[in-house]
């Protein structure tokens, strides 16, 4: 009798492992149809082989990383990849180098400590903008910056820049990454009267941060900063800026955007629909 029973469970796990595969595939399907199909699915299933990350080109790569050098050069040669001295080269005659580019962006990062930059620098077009704030003008934002005497709060704070490269779309566009450490120990009116800070420590998480130039003056005409990249890193838990400084120090404002970020009711039961709909595959 046991045996019987076993028997006849055996087909039915089957079936139920097959319907979840080929759900599992159809997502797949789905996507590599949607994207061109840049992902190719290998033939020998059982096998220890996972799926290819080219276009046109069915070729599996071992788990032990083995690759041949015709391996390397049809994945570097994937339209994925951008060849950047290719697109920057596309750029007019009369572009800055990316070399002085970066030079300027640095120069302005310096003239001010890394907190905001020389006034001189910015172009009568000037806008900054943040995930949630802006976009200010060259004044707002000179009197925003103004407002907030960050050196007097952080006497020692490490700013801690890397990254600099320009984006070979926007040509005039300089990208780099931005984190910092430091300790309190100073106001930082009108969010921290207290003349000897709260004491505690900022860790800055990386946030993607941009300088635009324009070529024709090599003034600056947009900086963006405060995007973070990975919300498990330092103690803001995901908040840039101003933000992420006065929540660290255990004094944000009262607001969503300036606090971390929670999981709304809908997006909960979103996921448990998505979780019910896939056991009924």
């Amino acid at each position: 009798a046991v045996s019987s029973i076993r028997n006849r469970s055996i087909p039915i796990l089957k079936t139920k492992m097959m319907k979840r595969q080929t759900f599992v595939l159809s997502l797949l399907i789905a996507y590599c149809t949607k994207n061109g199909g840049a992902f190719v699915i290998s033939n020998h299933v059982n096998s220890r082989s996972g799926a290819s990350c080219r276009v046109g080109l069915a070729v599996t790569t071992s788990l032990s990383g083995t690759t041949t050098d015709d391996d390397d050069g049809a994945i570097l040669s994937l339209p994925m990849f951008i060849n950047e001295s290719v697109e920057l080269s596309k750029r007019p005659a009369t572009a800055m180098s990316p070399q002085d580019m970066i030079l300027i962006a640095k120069r302005f990062l310096a003239s001010k400590g890394g907190l905001g930059g020389d006034p001189a620098m910015l172009s009568s077009s000037f806008t900054f903008e943040g995930p949630v704030v802006g976009p200010f003008s060259k004044e707002e934002f000179l009197k925003a910056i103004g407002s907030v005497d960050f050196a007097a709060a952080f006497p020692n704070f490490v700013s801690e820049f890397y990254g600099f490269h320009v984006d070979p779309f926007e040509g005039d566009r300089v990208w780099y990454t931005a984190r910092g450490k430091g300790k309190n120990t100073g106001p930082l009116l009108p969010f921290v009267p207290e003349k000897s800070g709260t004491g505690k420590m900022l860790v800055n998480p990386p946030q993607v941060c941009s300088i635009t130039i324009d070529h024709a003056t090599g003034l600056i005409s947009k900086y963006t900063i405060g995007y973070v990249v990975d919300r498990t890193i330092g103690n803001t838990e995901g908040l840039g800026g101003l933000y992420g400084v006065l929540y660290a120090l255990g004094r944000p404002l009262p607001f969503p955007e300036a606090n971390p970020w929670q999981e709304s009711l809908r997006y909960t039961l979103f996921k448990k629909i998505g979780g019910l709909v896939e056991k009924f595959q």
